[in-house]
């Protein structure tokens, strides 16, 4: 039968429910109703930009009641008066060029919204409208119902609007700036021109000179001193020690050089120096706006929740639930707090705080708690505990949150710079003695000549580059780091911890395999039109594994929330359920779930559902343990032990049944014997184990609506190119290793010249941005040759 897909979103049309109107299909009657709103408002381009690029919009009765509340508003807002209101909101739907033409234009669709700004990078749009015309929660549901929902968390109200530091970038156009005009200011030194300048404007233009490098010394590299002194105070030799040291001898030589007329100083050098080391620093600092490595679980809980209180319904912030209140929670929605069941019957999904897949039924009186996620029906529950007095909010209170894993690291630049520190002290000292002994006059120009020549320069400028490109190699490949560390902690890893649900195993899909008496044709076809109106998971992942059957209509029909469903038709009757469900007797408890099936008052069999492992798994692991220890760590029962056996190498070690606190102190414990741990998870429940290892990285299967706080992201398609990252991470360190030799050899050469009294402004002005352009040069073109090799490997790893 022909697929026929929805002319609004793109999906798939249910052959037996698809909606035509003006000759065209629809999966849903929300989509036709999109459709209906952009041509009666004449927005009907929105589809020829791009194909099919809407989004099934959701349901919205009564979910943002709380932006009835003034406070919640007034905390979302930008700027307000008596007019007008502007807000900036978060909508992960935005893709292409279609979306942000309709996006912005609103005001065809309400003309209270005056102007509407899209961010195509970080999914956001800045909206200002009339607030006397128009709510933020008119503005919000308009949004929704045409396929781009905002996602509001309790992090927008806790942080509020963040702000961009654009410290950086200031002091490289101060650097540059200052560098330029005081290169074309040395030309006649370099050139020796004398006559009629020597006599008017020498003077002049070194003092010029000297006042552009003011901002650059006091300003620009403020950053170099700053870290320099915490690292000596500490007892560090960083390397920003010597840089700061070669800034400092540059500047101060170079003034008192011009103050009392004894050259034209070295000032072209030093702004150079700080231009570059700037330049590296900003090469380096890769960012991705549109997404976030520190979430935690305000950016999953709603901003507001619904209270009853005496039968009257009010949405309240989550800061303000107390003990006792009695809340009311929709389908899909998490419970922000501990809570007991009053009413309702609960189907709770606990995989966002404890990685265990399987919803679980709950009853009216049964404890919930906070994370859970309500995947059918309404329910009403009574608070227990605040927010911050949670199970979950009490997780997050671990003292491995405040860990910063960058000072626990020591980068490979900082250990060389110790030893760099002294070997250039020791030649200084060392040279300036025997000129003491020779030629005294040369004595103090020889011992700033080689702390000015051999600043580090060349060596500091060898990972932020190196770095730096592959942040932007990785991040084609849908590998997203946090900062250019990432990779180095990356090549030092010795041991691989995975988690299973979501990581190894595929969120959107499932395998089940039958086992029983075979069902008839008109079994089969009662069968599939049962679970079609069944809202639970598993009907529907069952739904969508069956084949394609003829739809009959169905005389009755009842659902029985956690144990099953019932049907009748002109075929016959169809129970579909749990064993008990359905009357089979199982003396041990079952580790796989299992769909049993009752057809006219018989049981034929059972649908055992298995997890679906992501594509190229079991070659990823032989490849990885063939180099590292290797472990799977699940918040699930041990069903799956028998098919992870058979798919993993026989050396991973596999441990079950395992809360968030159980998985970071497995891998406190092994880091305590030395081991280098990369966790590798996907949920919330992982967020523990990722902060705690050495380095965390999240898998998501939308990188822009998911991921927990950690050190990377990875998109789940890549997810077979692991091994390829972690052998890039390592030829990135031999990279960095083969640009320090060569700047070795550049710092031996303006050595000689500085030992042996001869260093000129003008070979320090060659020679020191020689050294650095060719590093650049180098570590480009290397990581360069790198990353095309990774981009050709991928096609046979995925």
């Amino acid at each position: 039968m022909n697929r026929t897909s929805c002319y609004h979103c793109g999906d798939d049309c249910n052959p037996y429910s698809v909606i035509l109107y003006e000759d065209k299909s629809f999966c849903c009657q929300g989509c036709k109703t999109v459709f209906e709103i952009f041509t009666e408002n004449e927005l009907g381009c929105y589809y020829d930009l791009e194909r099919a690029p809407g989004a099934i919009p959701t349901e919205i009765e009564g979910k943002y009641n709380f932006l009835d509340n003034r406070s919640i508003v007034d905390k979302l807002l930008e700027f307000k008066d008596d007019e007008l209101e502007i807000t900036t909101l978060y909508i992960p739907h935005i893709h292409c060029s279609s979306c942000i033409w309709i996006l912005e234009n609103l005001n065809k669709l309400n003309k209270h919204i005056l102007t509407s700004q899209v961010n195509f990078g970080k999914k956001t749009i800045r909206l200002t409208y009339r607030a006397a015309d128009i709510s933020l929660k008119s503005v919000v549901e308009l949004l929704s119902s045409i396929g781009y929902e905002p996602y509001i968390s309790l992090e927008n109200f806790v942080d509020g609007t963040s702000k961009v530091d654009r410290q950086l970038i200031y002091k490289i156009g101060v650097a540059g700036f200052a560098f330029g005009n005081v290169m074309l200011l040395s030309f006649p030194e370099y050139f020796e021109v004398n006559e009629y300048w020597l006599e008017q404007y020498k003077h002049v233009f070194r003092y010029i000179m000297f006042a552009f490098s003011l901002p650059v010394v006091f300003y620009a590299a403020q950053d170099y001193f700053i870290s320099a002194f915490k690292g000596l105070r500490a007892k560090l030799l960083n390397i920003d020690v010597p840089i700061a040291l070669g800034i400092l001898v540059l500047f101060l030589r170079s003034t008192t050089e011009i103050l009392f007329d004894l050259g034209s100083g070295f000032f072209d050098s030093l702004t150079g120096l700080v231009f570059f080391l700037l330049l590296g620093k900003f090469f380096q600092q890769r960012t991705y706006s549109f997404l976030s490595f520190e979430r935690d679980y305000k950016s999953y809980f709603p901003i507001a929740v619904t209270r009853i209180e005496k039968d009257n319904e009010e949405s309240i912030q989550v800061y303000d639930i107390n003990e006792g209140d009695r809340l009311l929670i929709r389908n899909q929605e998490l419970l922000p707090v501990d809570a007991i069941m009053i009413k309702g019957s609960g189907l709770i999904d606990y995989s966002f705080v404890t990685g265990e897949s399987k919803p679980v039924l709950k009853t009216s009186g049964d404890k919930l708690y906070a994370g859970g996620k309500q995947v059918s029906g309404v329910i009403e529950v009574e608070a227990l505990r605040s927010v911050e007095q949670s199970y979950l909010t009490q997780l997050w209170s671990n003292d491995v949150f405040k860990k910063d894993k960058t000072a626990l690291f020591t980068n490979l630049t900082n250990k060389l710079s110790k030893y760099f520190t002294i070997v250039i002290l020791s030649i200084a000292i060392i040279s300036t003695l025997f000129w003491l002994s020779y030629d005294p006059s040369k004595a103090i120009n020889v011992f700033t000549a080689v702390l000015i020549i051999a600043c580090p320069c060349a060596i500091a400028l060898s990972a932020p580059f190196t770095y730096g490109n592959l942040l932007r190699i990785f991040g084609r490949l849908k590998f997203y780091l946090k900062n250019a560390g990432v990779i180095e902690q990356l090549s030092a890893i010795d041991t691989i911890i995975f988690d299973k649900t979501g990581t190894i195993t595929s969120n959107d899909k499932s395998t089940a395999h039958y086992e029983g008496e075979p069902l008839s044709l008109s079994e089969e076809q009662l069968l599939k039109s049962t679970l079609r109106g069944s809202n639970h998971p598993l009907s529907r992942s069952l739904y969508d594994l069956l084949g394609e059957y003829d739809i009959v209509s169905l005389n009755s029909f009842d659902e029985r929330l956690g144990q099953g469903v019932e049907a009748s038709s002109d075929l016959g009757t169809m129970r579909i359920g749990s064993a008990r469900y359905v009357g089979v007797e199982v003396e041990d408890p079952e580790m796989n779930t299992s769909v049993y099936i009752n057809s006219n008052n018989s049981v034929k069999g059972k649908f055992t559902f298995s997890n679906a492992y992501r594509t190229g798994v079991s070659k990823l692991f032989r490849s990885l343990g063939e180099r590292y220890k290797m472990a799977v760590i699940s918040g699930d029962n041990s069903g799956e032990r028998k098919n992870l056996e058979k798919l993993l190498p026989a050396q991973t070690k596999l441990i079950f049944d395992q809360k968030p606190i159980d998985k970071l102190e497995y891998i406190a414990h092994h880091q305590g014997e030395g081991a280098k741990i990369l966790m590798i998870g996907d949920g919330l429940n992982d967020a523990g184990a990722l902060a705690q290892s050495d380095v965390g990285i999240a898998i998501s299967e939308n990188i822009n609506v998911f991921s927990p706080a950690c050190d990377a992201i990875l998109d789940a398609s890549n997810f077979g190119l692991i091994d390829l990252f972690l052998k890039t991470s390592k030829s990135a360190i031999k990279i960095i290793k083969w640009s320090f030799f060569f700047s070795f050899l550049y710092n031996i050469i303006g050595l000689y010249f500085a030992v042996t009294g001869r260093l000129e402004p003008v070979i320090a002005a060659i020679l020191m941005p020689l050294s650095s352009i060719s590093i650049v040069i180098f570590t480009t073109l290397a990581t360069s040759i790198v990353g095309r090799r990774l981009k050709q490997k991928k096609p046979a790893l995925t």
